[in-house]
């Protein structure tokens, strides 16, 4: 079927108000699909919460993605397209963005979706509580809801950035009857959640699965294809592999199981490695820094970090290929609408080594009579064996230059415990998404605003400098190309020289499946999208 609607070129984010229309994406033939079976997924590590509008982990991303729907989906070039959305227009100052809604849809409990859903979700549950709600929706001043089935949206300043946060990734759109009123972070719906989307919430059996069934009554005509989907987490690697290669999963998620595998399962012809989609969330692995506390409050002390870390050593021995260098904070995906630079301090020298231990000197940490300088903790983020594995590389690397590293390693619960609400830790390794503007996904993790106790994937280093707060606030209004490419590379070159995080490698995060899984990847969000199209051919 069809979809006509209108889009405003300020929703490409740069030019005044006018109307296009376009179709929607042609399907493929009925006869291509067969619709019903269970996809079944290994993933990790298990979610703290399903409902992703409280939190961005990865796995969050993936079940609540199935579940929730958004007002917009977007294309692999990040073009929007409807979803509870229909139609959308920006005025012509950029101030006021209206959405005509989606008739007749109905929450999986059977009350209607209206107006008064996407107004609250907005304000009073993703800006104020999502990790990226404040990039997303920060000048978001108020919400008119004149009918059931039309939003105007109301900003104290153009926004362009904000045309591509309306996924279900972002802003998933969630059941006002059954959370105003509440505390909204321990209401028990955000673990049995009520959506819109293609599948719906049956069970959670914790540290095994977690069970979504087709939704009958979804407003897409004839989706989803699967009946369920399982989410399966299973604490071996080794098993993970195992499963998907036995045919008992037939999808690993990035980080699931080891790259080597990927690789020997893909070369032995059991799966497929479909690209795409990791470009619209831009991820890039890195060590956040705690820049409060000693040692790494003084940026030689963090440069002589970046110094002695061997970046293609990670890529090539512990990823097996899966990316490519980082040079700083906004990831070579955004080279294409002129925001990337590599004119930056480069660690990947000759002599990083002598000038990571000349930093320490300078800093006063001279060596020990055994070579020692710091003891330092290193937190790993819990997402994988490869993230292991890389942690144990690091502490080898900044043994070289005088650290003793310790490892941690705990589960999601205690990792995001102790960097988002003790800020006990010194150094902590994970992967940030960038999403499809680096003022939604990048911003986040160097403005002192962003700052926030509790809140998982935020200011985590608590690093604060009032000239990138500066920097930040006007490359996000900034509506000419030219002078916001300008404001994207001061930025890089700024943050680079101070060095809160160590820049690791820009992730190609993409997902394994079996043959017999069919159309696994839809727009820009890998298989943190709804899968509504995906089908199996057996």
């Amino acid at each position: 079927m069809t979809t006509i609607y209108r889009r405003s070129l300020a929703a490409c984010l740069m030019v005044a108000t006018a109307a296009l229309t376009l179709l929607g994406a042609v399907a493929a033939p009925a006869w291509a699909q067969k619709p019903g079976g269970t996809l079944v997924i290994v993933s990790t590590p298990e979610p703290t919460t399903i409902t992703n509008a409280f939190n961005s982990a990865t796995t969050a991303g993936e079940v609540g993605t199935k579940i929730y729907d958004g007002l917009l989906e977007y294309d692999a070039n990040l073009n929007p397209k409807p979803s509870l959305a229909t139609e959308w227009s920006v005025s012509a100052d950029g101030k006021d963005v209206t959405f005509k809604l989606r008739h007749d849809v109905k929450w999986h409990d059977g009350h209607p979706f209206t107006s008064a859903d996407v107004a609250f979700s907005i304000l009073e549950v993703l800006k104020p509580n999502h990790p990226r709600g404040p990039g997303n929706f920060g000048p978001v001043q108020s919400i008119d809801t004149p009918d059931d089935y039309t939003v105007v949206l109301h900003l104290q300043n153009a926004y362009p950035p904000m045309m591509r946060a309306f996924s279900s990734l972002d802003a998933p759109i969630l059941p006002k009857h059954l959370y105003a009123g509440t505390n909204l972070r321990n209401n028990a719906n955000n673990n049995k959640p009520v959506g819109t989307g293609p599948f719906m919430f049956k069970d959670w059996q914790r540290g095994d699965s977690i069970v979504l069934e087709r939704n009958p009554n979804y407003w897409r005509p004839g989706r989803p294809y699967l009946d369920r989907i399982i989410f399966r987490f299973i604490n071996d690697p080794a098993t993970r592999a195992a499963a998907l290669e036995s045919g008992e999963a037939q999808v690993a998620s990035f980080g699931s199981i080891a790259t080597s595998e990927m690789r020997r399962l893909e070369k032995a012809g059991v799966v497929t490695i479909p690209l795409g989609g990791f470009q619209a969330l831009a991820p890039v692995a890195m060590i956040t820094f705690n820049t409060v506390d000693p040692p790494f409050n003084d940026k030689r002390v963090r440069q002589a970090v970046a110094y002695a870390i061997d970046r293609k050593f990670i890529i090539d021995k512990i990823f097996f290929g899966f990316g490519q260098p980082a040079t700083g904070p906004i990831s070579s995906v955004f080279k294409g609408q002129g925001l990337f630079t590599d004119q930056v301090i480069h660690f990947d020298v000759p002599d990083r080594l002598k000038r990571a231990t000349d930093l320490l000197d300078a800093a006063g940490f001279k060596p020990k009579p055994d070579g020692t300088r710091l003891d330092v903790t290193l937190d790993i983020g819990p997402i994988g064996d490869e993230y292991r594995r890389m942690g144990e590389y690091i502490k080898q690397a900044l043994k070289q230059v005088g650290f003793n590293v310790s490892l941690r390693n705990e589960d999601m619960a205690g990792f995001t415990r102790r960097t988002s609400q003790t800020y006990d830790f010194q150094m902590a390794t994970a992967a940030w998404v960038g999403m499809g503007d680096p003022t939604l996904g990048v911003q986040r993790q160097y403005v002192t605003s962003n700052i926030k106790k509790g809140v998982p994937f935020t200011n985590l280093g608590r690093y604060s400098n009032p000239e990138i707060d500066a920097l930040w606030a006007k490359f996000a209004i900034e509506l000419d190309p030219k002078k916001r490419a300008e404001d994207a590379h001061q930025l890089q070159q700024k943050l680079v020289d101070d060095s809160p995080m160590v820049w690791l490698f820009e992730l190609q995060q993409v997902a394994t499946a079996r043959k017999e899984v069919k159309n696994l990847i839809n727009g820009a969000f890998s298989v943190q999208g709804g899968m509504y199209e995906t089908w199996l051919d057996r």
